[in-house]
């Protein structure tokens, strides 16, 4: 665990995981599920960071971790989504910049509506990778976006249907935005092998992977 420096001055903790050969590295800040900066997300980053890239997660819930979804449903529900994506998340981007040219955001269901955010509002972003989340039309207008993005979702989402997807994508498509959207026969958090029961390997491993090759990309 580190600490960075907010734009607004305040200090946040954060995991960090950096690869053998850190020096030079592409960064990718990495947005947590609602179950917090658990195990799961560390392993998460971890194997991220065996690929080549310094992985920082910011911690958005301040040490707090969920252990059922009804904990980590009143920790999102607690959360600054604005705060979290135009301080946090970008006072990690700004951290990663230090020592990394250009630096990528990625999260996982509360993270990939995050991402989004990132995506439109925190200007030092290169990349976008989201996995089954998505912000509400309230929070502003995604045909904004100039960074590569890429979305993995799930075609039996009972949380972000793919009727809200197909939305999405229409509006990233009026705006010219350079996205790349990729759909699985599974259900939410399909990547999770310890989150709500719905872990696909397949699917999982297919999105691992293009979202590595994806910031192979737009990142190196």
């Amino acid at each position: 665990m580190i600490e960075f420096t907010r734009p607004d001055e305040q200090k946040a903790p954060a995991y960090l995981a950096e690869p053998a050969r850190s020096e030079g590295a592409p960064g990718v800040v990495m947005l947590e599920e609602w179950w917090g900066v658990n195990a799961e997300i560390k392993q998460t980053a971890d194997r991220l960071a065996s690929e080549g890239f310094r992985v920082l997660i910011p911690d958005l819930f301040r040490g707090r971790v969920a252990a059922t979804g009804d904990e980590a449903n009143h920790l999102m529900q607690g959360l600054d989504f604005t705060d979290a994506a135009t301080q946090d998340t970008r006072g990690a981007v700004q951290y990663l910049k230090k020592g990394s040219s250009k630096v990528g955001v990625t999260g996982f269901c509360m993270g990939g509506a995050l991402t989004f955010l990132a995506a439109m509002y925190v200007p030092e972003v290169d990349a976008a990778v989201a996995w089954y989340g998505l912000p509400p039309p309230e929070a502003g207008d995604p045909s904004r976006i100039r960074i590569p993005i890429m979305g993995h979702w799930a075609a039996r989402d009972e949380f972000f249907t793919i009727e809200v997807v197909d939305a999405l994508e229409q509006k990233l498509k009026a705006g010219s935005v350079p996205y790349e959207f990729h759909r699985y026969d599974a259900k939410h958090a399909f990547a999770n092998p310890k989150g709500l029961g719905n872990f696909d390997r397949v699917a999982a491993e297919t999105a691992w992977q293009r979202t590595v090759d994806f910031f192979n990309r737009t990142l190196r």
